[in-house]
């Protein structure tokens, strides 16, 4: 049984790592950069930077390599290669076509990402999402990004939604926590393995059948 409410208002999606297939074009990105200075990269160098801002990767980066004033240089590192990979083309992840779709003949639903509005773009037309959404909201078009709910709440409001009766769908702590602050219920399918994170629901992927019954549901009840 899904714990998420039926009565839903309104859904909003995070893309990378949740609806697209981009975090390993971070990774790789990611990887790069601290391979050329000198430092590995795996579970504990990744859960510094997944689901933040491009400035805020380049500053926990900057820290961590010991280099505190190269943050912006290392988020405009950061940029370019993620668009270089990202030209290779990306795909939706499993489960997410279908659920988008069966949730906008719903109620309506919106992207709201931590990504710039370029890769945003890039990402969700190389995984075909791009008509599925006719709201999207990227970090360089609110004051306060994701961990803030600004996102969030900018998106229930073109929605005309209730954020307390709207479901975000999160894969990162960050994404998780900007949602929380919003105060939406909370959907989540982890990107990092073994991650422990708050969530009213929780799965390993969009393609599981309790979520396809719930937006079978999606809408029951909901005065508009």
């Amino acid at each position: 049984m899904c714990t998420l409410p039926t009565s839903t208002e309104a859904v909003v999606f995070d893309c990378d790592g949740l609806l697209v297939d981009t975090e390993a074009c971070w990774t790789v990105a990611e990887a790069a950069i601290f391979a050329a200075h000198g430092h590995p990269f795996g579970p504990e160098q990744k859960a510094l930077v997944i689901g933040r801002t491009v400035e805020a990767a380049g500053e926990a980066m900057a820290q961590y390599l010991g280099r505190p004033d190269a943050g912006a240089e290392l988020a405009a590192e950061l940029v370019e290669r993620v668009r270089k990979e990202l030209s290779r083309g990306v795909t939706a992840l499993p489960g997410a076509t279908e659920l988008v779709r069966a949730c906008r003949a719903a109620v309506p639903i919106a992207v709201a990402s931590n990504s710039p509005r370029e890769l945003l773009d890039t990402a969700l037309w190389s995984a075909g999402l791009s008509d599925c959404f006719t709201h999207s909201f990227a970090a360089d078009e609110v004051r306060f990004p994701k961990p803030a709910p600004e996102l969030y709440l900018t998106a229930c409001e073109a929605l005309g939604a209730t954020p307390k009766r709207s479901v975000a769908f999160e894969d990162s702590a960050t994404g998780i926590a900007s949602a929380r602050a919003a105060g939406l219920y909370v959907a989540v399918v982890p990107s990092l393995p073994g991650a422990n994170l708050d969530h009213d629901w929780l799965g390993t992927s969009l393609a599981e059948p309790e979520l396809r019954d719930w937006a079978r549901k999606l809408g029951e009840g909901t005065v508009r």
